[in-house]
């Protein structure tokens, strides 16, 4: 309450101080009482951060992959509370940023965001989420309309690459093109958290399509099934594809992917959530900031102690890791992705105080 009362007062443009003539007194100043954690302020140096990254074209990059990682931007900003509509330094970037993802040479005839840069299916996923929570953010109605449109049709082709005939096991799912015969549950994560944003949006998706998905994810949990298709193992975590072993980045984006979609009380949920408890995010880990994302939003989804305990978790480790000038960066394979790709996914971790998405709201 203490942050969203703060963020209130910013976009009203309250001044922090009053007075009624150039000779009051300082007793009579008023001041906001409310004052910034540490967390706001390590959120806040990300944020100015990425806004020194900001390009002539409005894209927010270092390391490529242009429209994915403006997406990621744009919505680790909106996460804490700014919009395209705000008259500040922040809402001017996420004007430019939105201007930039929507042109058309970004988006082909087919509906498909992930070709020119590079992103494939995973960019692709992360585009169309960031449009569907940005509708009605637009400046005016006429880039609504064309951030609606732009959304449907990226809809249209996760729709349409879900029905690529696979196998049995991998039906349902995504990889890394819209003709793939496979899948795999890290690229099938960001296309079903599209579908479901963009779902309570208002946008045309069946809800045959979440389902099948919900199933793919279903089977890649680490567990034989009982008859009633429930997990035999009470406490486990989703493998990267069917069959395979529980990891931490896929566990939890597993877990927060079948909360979004409503199944909270869901036994894979159940046993997910308690695996993670003894998998907790460690640095030395691979994808440390994929999986920390997932896992601090996850975590929160489920509620209670697991929430409580996993928010502790995630700012300390990432407190520690941020560096001066306010970013983050990975280790590994990590480091090649550059730090906007870290401090977006730092930034929305952080987020689980301010819940401002839709997408993230328990």
């Amino acid at each position: 309450m203490q942050t969203v009362f703060y963020f209130l007062l910013s976009i009203c443009c309250i001044p922090l101080t009053y007075s009624e003539d150039s000779e009051q007194d300082d007793s009579t100043v008023w001041e906001n009482p409310f004052k910034k954690d540490k967390v706001d302020r390590a959120i806040e140096k990300g944020i100015q951060f990425l806004l020194k990254k900001q390009q002539d074209d409005g894209s927010i990059n270092d390391k490529g992959k242009k429209t994915a990682m403006t997406a990621l931007s744009l919505m680790s900003m909106a996460s804490v509370g700014h919009q395209p509509i705000h008259p500040n330094e922040f809402g001017r970037a996420m004007q430019n940023a939105l201007d930039f993802i929507l042109l058309d040479e970004n988006q082909d005839d087919r509906g498909y965001f992930g070709s020119k840069d590079g992103g494939r299916m995973y960019g692709h996923g992360i585009v169309t989420l960031m449009l569907s929570e940005m509708l009605g953010m637009g400046m005016n109605k006429e880039t609504d309309k064309k951030i609606r449109d732009q959304c449907q049709e990226a809809i249209n082709l996760i729709l349409k690459a879900q029905k690529v005939k696979k196998n049995p096991a991998q039906q349902g799912g995504w990889r890394y093109s819209p003709d793939a015969r496979d899948a795999d549950l890290s690229v099938s994560v960001w296309q079903l958290m599209a579908l479901r944003s963009a779902k309570n949006s208002g946008l045309d998706v069946p809800s045959s399509a979440i389902s099948n998905a919900v199933s793919y994810l279903e089977r890649s949990y680490k567990s034989k099934l009982l008859s009633n298709g429930d997990p035999a193992e009470k406490k486990s975590g989703f493998a990267y594809q069917p069959g395979g072993a529980a990891e931490y980045t896929t566990s939890a984006a597993g877990l927060l992917a079948m909360q979004v979609c409503g199944e909270y009380e869901s036994p894979f949920v159940h046993g997910a959530a308690n695996w993670l408890l003894d998998h907790k995010p460690e640095k030395s880990r691979k994808f440390f900031f994929y999986g920390t994302y997932y896992y601090a939003q996850g975590m929160y989804q489920r509620g209670g102690d697991h929430a409580h305990k996993a928010r502790e978790l995630v700012e300390n480790i990432l407190l520690e890791l941020q560096r001066e000038n306010g970013s983050w960066i990975g280790s590994g394979s990590e480091a090649g992705a550059g730090e906007v790709y870290s401090t977006t996914l730092a930034i929305l971790a952080l987020a689980v105080k301010y819940h401002y998405l839709p997408i993230y709201q328990r």
